[in-house]
């Protein structure tokens, strides 16, 4: 009778824990959440502006400046206009300028993609070449002063 005993012990249930599939779900959850924030962290490139390293002058730029403020203004030459209206405002004043040139001042705060569209617009409108421009004082931190003074 007890080498009965000793049979149906060792046939029934173990006791033991297995952890090799809880393990290999939390290196698969691991994986997951990596690539994930490392999309998360890709999604929203932002512009910094160069900051300035020569003296600045008092002096005019040549061209056209085109200003993108964070609150999504745009202004050509001081003058306000709207993303539609942006073509025709940067062919005339193209057109009226001796110097080709289209000069790109932006609020640090402004997204890649807001960038890339205003100056491919400048290029459709025949700008020769195109210039960003730099804040004044060298931090980069600061948002560039609203043209017209308003």
């Amino acid at each position: 009778m007890a080498k009965k005993e000793k049979e149906s012990r060792s046939a029934g249930v173990f006791s033991d824990i297995n952890i090799t599939p809880l393990t290999d779900i939390f290196l698969v959850l691991l994986i997951i959440f990596m690539v994930t924030t490392a999309v998360t962290i890709e999604s929203a490139a932002h512009v910094d502006l160069p900051k300035a390293e020569a003296a600045q002058t008092n002096e005019k730029p040549k061209g056209v400046v085109v200003t993108y403020t964070s609150d999504h203004q745009i202004y050509v030459n001081d003058k306000s206009v709207t993303e539609p209206e942006l073509m025709t405002t940067l062919h005339g004043a193209l057109d009226a300028s001796p110097d080709k040139i289209v000069i790109f001042q932006g609020d640090p705060k402004v997204i890649l993609g807001d960038m890339v569209r205003i100056l491919d617009i400048a290029k459709s409108a025949g700008a020769s070449a195109i210039a960003i421009a730099v804040s004044a004082g060298g931090g980069g931190g600061g948002a560039p002063a609203t043209p017209g003074g308003a």
